[in-house]
Parts: C-alpha cells; sequence; structure tokens
C-alpha cells in the first residue's frame, strides 16, 4: 500500500434493526466520522407480526449519508468505494421500477406458512425418520415466500423481485438487482456450500418455490455491486459512479471488523440477537442439516450458534423493570444502560442462586414451545439479580454453542472478540470471561461491522493486497479482559450442573403451558 492509498476513505453503510449508520472509515480501521439516526424496529398490524416500510430504510439511509458528508466536504472527496452491510433475512417485495409491493418482513417476524402445503406428504415420514424434520418444518413454515404465496398470492404474482434488505437498498442505489451472496441468510433455495443459488434440482426449489427470476444476481464480497447512479447521488450527497462493494450481512461484518480470521478465535456480537460466530475456510454444520453461514470473505463461512433474543432482553428489562434508571438517565442525559450497569456492582456472580434460560424466542435448535425460564427465587433476589442473571443466562446459552462450535470444527477456542452494543459493558464482557475461561477482548471501535465493510471494500478496491494485510492494518485492540479464576470456578459449576439440565427438564412443563394456554410457541 502506497502512503497516498492511506488518504483514501471508505465510506460504510449499516441498516441495522435499531439504527442505520453511515461512517468514514480509514485505511487503519479508525471510524473517522459517524452518523447514526435510530429507527422503530418494526409495526405490528397482527400479534408476532413485524414489519416495517420499506422506504423508511432508504429515506433513512439518504439522511444519514447527506449528514455525514456535509460535516467534512474535506473528507467527503477522498470517499474512493462506497459498501452497504445490513439486518440478515429482512425480505422487500418490488416491482420492476423497484418500488415496494408492501411492507418489509423484519426478521423478527413470527408468521409461519402452513407446512403441510409445502411438504410432499410421503416426504414427512423419512424427515422423521432422518431426524431432520423438525429443522425442515422450521425452516418451511418461516420461509416469507411460502406465507406470501399462501396468504397473498396476488401481491405474489406482482412482485418482480423478492429481495433481501440488501438487495433493495443495492438496487436504489446503484439500480442494479444484484445482492452480495454473504447476505443471503435464511430459507430462499440457496446452495452455502457454493454460495451461489442452489441448483436446479436441488429439493430447496420444492421447499421455498420461488422462480428464480424473481430472485437478485449474486456476486461475492469484494465484488463490485454497481456505480452509484446520478439519481441516489442527488438522494444521498454521495457521488455518482462512486463503486458499491459488495460486503457481507451485518453479521459476518462483525466477525471480520473483530479480526476474527480462523476458527480459533470467537466473536461474540452482543447486539439485538447475540451470536457466537467462528470464521471457516471449510464447511460445517454445526448439527446435520443446519448449514453455516456466507462470510464476509469470499468462498468461507461463517459457524453461528444464535440466542434469538440476546441483548433485546437488555431492552425488556430496561422497559418492563428499569423505569427509575430510564428517569434518572434521561434527566442526566445519559444511556439508561449506564445505570443498570450500576446495578451489577451489588449483585455476586451466580446472582445468588438465580439462574436464567434466555429462550424468550423460539429457535431452529430448540423446540417450538421452547420458553424462557428463571430458577432458584428466594427472598434475597431482587430486579438487579433478576437483570444479572439474564446476562449469566445468555453467557451460558453462547458457551453451549460454544462447546458445539469446538467439537464441529475439530479447533479449540482460545479467545473471544466482543462486538455489538453489549461490548460497552465492563460487566457483561467480564462474565463472559469468566464463564468461558478465556480472555475476553473488546476491539478498537464498537461499530466493527462498519469496519468490517470497510475492509470489504477496501480488498475489493485493490487498497490492500489480502484480507490478512487489511485485517493486521484495520483491526486493533482496545482492552482484554481476563478470567477470575473463583468466579470461573462458580459459573464452571452453576453451567455444568445446573443450567445444562434446564433444558431437558423444563421442556415437557413448557409442552404442557402450551397445550394448556393454546400459546404453543
Amino acid at each position: 500500500m502506497t502512503p497516498a492509498a492511506r488518504d483514501e476513505l471508505i465510506l460504510a453503510i449499516d441498516a441495522g434493526t435499531q439504527s442505520i449508520r453511515a461512517a468514514l472509515v480509514d485505511l487503519e480501521g479508525s471510524v473517522l466520522r459517524l452518523v447514526k439516526q435510530p429507527i422503530e424496529p418494526y409495526f405490528s398490524t397482527e400479534p408476532g407480526w413485524a414489519e416495517q416500510d420499506a422506504e423508511l430504510y432508504w429515506t433513512t439511509l439518504c439522511d444519514v449519508c447527506r449528514a455525514l458528508l456535509a460535516q467534512s466536504p474535506v473528507d467527503a472527496a477522498r470517499v474512493v468505494a462506497v459498501t452497504l452491510t445490513t439486518q440478515r433475512s429482512t425480505m422487500v417485495c418490488v416491482d420492476r421500477d423497484g418500488a415496494p409491493l408492501r411492507p418489509a418482513i423484519v426478521w423478527l417476524d413470527e408468521r409461519k406458512a402452513d407446512a403441510s402445503k409445502v411438504l410432499p406428504r410421503l416426504a414427512v415420514p423419512l424427515l422423521r425418520l432422518a431426524g431432520v424434520y423438525p429443522l425442515v418444518e422450521f425452516a418451511t413454515r418461516y420461509a416469507r415466500s411460502n406465507w406470501l404465496q399462501q396468504r397473498e398470492p396476488a401481491l405474489w404474482a406482482k412482485t418482480h423481485k423478492f429481495l433481501f434488505l440488501s438487495g433493495f437498498l443495492t438496487h436504489r442505489l446503484t439500480g442494479e438487482f444484484r445482492d452480495s451472496a454473504g447476505n443471503v441468510v435464511g430459507p430462499v433455495p440457496f446452495d452455502v456450500k457454493k454460495l451461489a443459488w442452489a441448483g436446479r434440482w436441488d429439493p430447496k426449489w420444492r421447499l421455498f418455490p420461488i422462480a428464480k427470476e424473481k430472485l437478485p444476481e449474486l456476486v461475492p464480497p469484494t465484488a463490485l455491486l454497481g456505480r452509484i447512479t446520478v439519481e441516489a447521488a442527488a438522494r444521498t450527497g454521495l457521488a455518482a459512479g462512486l463503486p458499491l462493494i459488495a460486503a457481507s450481512s451485518d453479521k459476518a461484518c462483525d466477525v471480520l471488523g473483530a479480526g476474527c480470521l480462523a476458527p480459533d478465535r470467537a466473536c461474540i456480537s452482543f447486539g439485538t440477537t447475540a451470536t457466537l460466530n467462528t470464521q471457516n475456510a471449510r464447511y460445517v454444520e454445526l448439527r446435520p442439516f443446519l448449514p453455516p453461514y456466507p462470510s464476509a470473505i469470499p468462498g468461507e463461512y461463517n459457524s453461528e450458534v444464535t440466542v434469538v433474543r440476546g441483548l433485546w432482553m437488555v431492552s425488556w428489562f430496561k422497559e418492563e423493570f428499569g423505569l427509575q434508571e430510564r428517569l434518572l438517565a434521561k434527566e442526566a442525559q445519559v444511556a439508561p444502560e449506564e445505570l443498570l450497569e450500576k446495578l451489577l456492582r451489588g449483585v455476586p456472580p451466580g446472582s445468588d442462586g438465580l439462574v436464567c434460560q434466555p429462550h424468550w424466542s423460539p429457535s431452529p435448535e430448540h423446540a417450538s414451545c421452547t420458553k424462557g425460564a428463571l430458577i432458584g427465587f428466594r427472598d434475597v433476589h431482587t430486579r438487579a439479580h433478576v437483570y444479572r442473571a439474564i446476562l449469566e443466562g445468555l453467557v451460558f446459552a453462547l458457551k453451549e454453542g460454544a462447546e458445539r462450535t469446538e467439537r464441529a470444527n475439530g479447533v479449540p477456542i482460545v479467545e473471544i472478540r466482543g462486538t455489538g452494543g453489549g461490548s460497552r459493558s465492563d460487566a457483561l464482557l467480564q462474565i463472559t470471561a469468566d464463564v468461558f475461561g478465556l480472555p475476553v477482548v473488546r476491539p478498537h471501535t464498537n461499530e466493527t461491522s462498519v469496519v468490517g465493510a470497510a475492509i470489504d471494500a477496501a480488498v475489493g478496491a485493490g487498497l490492500f493486497p489480502d484480507f490478512g494485510a487489511a485485517v493486521a492494518a484495520m483491526t486493533h485492540v482496545a482492552r482484554t479482559f481476563e478470567p477470575i479464576a473463583a468466579n470461573q470456578a462458580l459459573y464452571a459449576a452453576l453451567y455444568r450442573r445446573v443450567y445444562l439440565g434446564m433444558y431437558e427438564r423444563l421442556l415437557p412443563l413448557h409442552r404442557e403451558i402450551g397445550a394448556i394456554t393454546g400459546r404453543r410457541d
């Protein structure tokens, strides 16, 4: 890389669940400027539905880009490429002009298609015999395309393209119906091994029957998606003709932006959904027929375990039990989470015996009737104990997934990198170090998804020869949390002797709750 190249900047856009951000990132991985605009994650017109006006994503993207570039015309002139990362599995139906035909279906949506109308009756016994029926049923029920075809067939017939949010925004920026293969996550006819749309005879076309012409063209991360159009330039302030270079989904960019290039270093993203990912050049299934996700590195994969509601549970606790912190935070003009952090200081590791099972939402890894649980209540417990127990339960669930990941990869994890909004919490990262018994690293910036997308763009633009060089230059360590021996021993006992037994022991009771109340999932 020449000295002159260090003056070049990447403009990275991150369209997340709760906000849209635009940032200028230099080739040392520093986020020089960032503009963030919160958005409502979704609205709901029916129980369990989660939708959002697709135009809101676009207009907010335009707003943050214009505001960012207006801060410094000198920096704006240094931008050589644009890149985009987004929340996963949020789907948009558009017409031939790219106009949305209905609200976007957000990844948090819980509507379900009728699997019996998709799965051949004769195939069900074979799937049960193979032990994969629950997974296949889950995928066919949660496939948005299946629900749309069953419930809104007239709209589906008018749909020219069925796009991920990333593909919708790419079209708005470039005029191309094109997307990164790194963004294809969810029940669609995609061949994860080949990182391309499935072959003609692949059974996924039967499970998720979508006419191929309704799907966008795919390119790998680092490839050119298109160039900023004159119309998009007028809306965003970006220079017309700038290349839009493919990145990957927000979680995949988190992994790359945290500096994880091999399976011995895991990235935990403490976001709305909490995930543990390892980077892998091999295709590895953590469970049979449950594929890994596309990586932000072309041709590679992320082995991922998920706690669906993750740090959403912190938001839930804040809304339901944190009125005092919300009021004080408003008065002091600080984030409520800063005050919630203080709640933890008076509660010892292990929460005085209160243990949480953090399954607030269904997951393909658990029975659909599984529910969250807190056990061990005594009169000593306060809302502060509940808060700490939720965080500890979340980390226990991630550790369980990490052990499964190590077995599948055949590689022990030796270090954790913590990212996402929750990584700002010293207490949460120390809990993670103590539960895992491993050093937990906080990267130099909390905007790791932005940095990961910028790394893709920098490699794609030829500013680095490879990902090793780009990661070495653009990712750095801010702080390392080492495990505390006494805490580690206590957590190890709670994890092995209590937490790991909760799921199987509570599952029959959760089934009974569903049978009695009608809330089966």
